[in-house]
């Protein structure tokens, strides 16, 4: 069993300027689990509970650890949560179409800003991946009990240390290709299925200041949340997600006159919800 991976083991050979622990908000639709007798078996605290334990389980005081869920007043992402958070995780599938537009804008502007996204297993259809990927996502499955292969094609990043290669998953939902996102940053993983079937399970990309990792073991049907390998993944995603910026700032069109490197002036016609998420976050930080 590999050891326990350490928050400073996670972020080895990257510029880190955090030394408290990574604030993780573990974010799950928690609707199987209240309506599915099967899927109550396999994750009787529910899927997001076991997702944020094998964040705990793999980076220890290396993380600080909460959940939210959809049902709760702001799907439990406030303004105020967003800002206190490294790191977001989403897991969402048969609900996509009522998380609120609004929040979705909320978590957007913060991952250009800076913060993390990890997108997991059926969150490739989410609102949020959707926006920020431009593309359908759409891709080829398959619920039949295949065995997954999880093949790591880069070794040498952080995402995949202290991985096995491969991770076998014995039971696990199929995605095959196309799968239609923008050719990924970094491709850290790619799958194989009992069927024949390939699928790139593993993608990052950067957008704006914020970093996001793709994973997509983790169908409700089967217990994949509580397999060793696939949690250390996920954990190592978290670490590697932190921004190396010492603040979260949205990206900005400022003009600079001739001569002029350090302090540009605001420009009047930059994109309306760029200025009015600017002009909130200066309320707020007033």
């Amino acid at each position: 069993m590999a050891p326990r991976l350490t928050a400073t083991a996670a972020r080895a050979g990257q510029n880190r300027l955090m030394t408290r622990p990574i604030r993780v908000t573990v974010w799950g639709e928690n609707r199987h689990e209240q309506h599915d007798e099967s899927v109550a078996r396999i994750y009787p605290d529910g899927m997001h509970n076991t997702i944020a334990e094998g964040i705990r389980e793999n980076l220890g005081e290396g993380a600080v650890v909460r959940t939210a869920t959809l049902d709760e007043p702001d799907h439990g992402l406030t303004e105020e949560v967003l800002a206190d958070t490294d790191v977001l995780t989403w897991w969402g599938h048969v609900a996509h179409g009522e998380v609120s537009d609004e929040v979705v804008e909320r978590v957007h502007r913060h991952v250009l800003s800076g913060m993390g996204l990890i997108v997991l297993h059926s969150g490739h259809w989410s609102k949020i991946f959707v926006k920020l990927m431009g593309t359908s996502c759409t891709l080829r499955w398959r619920s039949d009990h295949d065995r997954e292969l999880v093949w790591t094609v880069d070794p040498t990043h952080p995402i995949a240390q202290g991985v096995p290669h491969p991770i076998d998953i014995p039971e696990q939902e199929m995605y095959g290709e196309f799968f239609d996102i923008p050719a990924p940053d970094e491709l850290v993983f790619v799958s194989s299925f009992s069927g024949g079937e390939v699928f790139r399970s593993g993608c990052t990309f950067r957008r704006g200041h914020g970093r996001i990792f793709y994973f997509s073991p983790g169908d409700q049907e089967y217990p994949v949340y509580h397999h060793r390998d696939v949690r250390r993944v996920i954990a190592n995603g978290v670490a590697w997600a932190v921004s190396d910026r010492a603040e979260r700032a949205l990206p900005t069109l400022l003009r600079y006159e001739t001569g002029e490197f350090f302090h540009g002036a605001d420009y009047a016609h930059a994109a309306p919800e760029i200025a009015e998420a600017r002009a909130a976050a200066e309320v707020r930080d007033a």
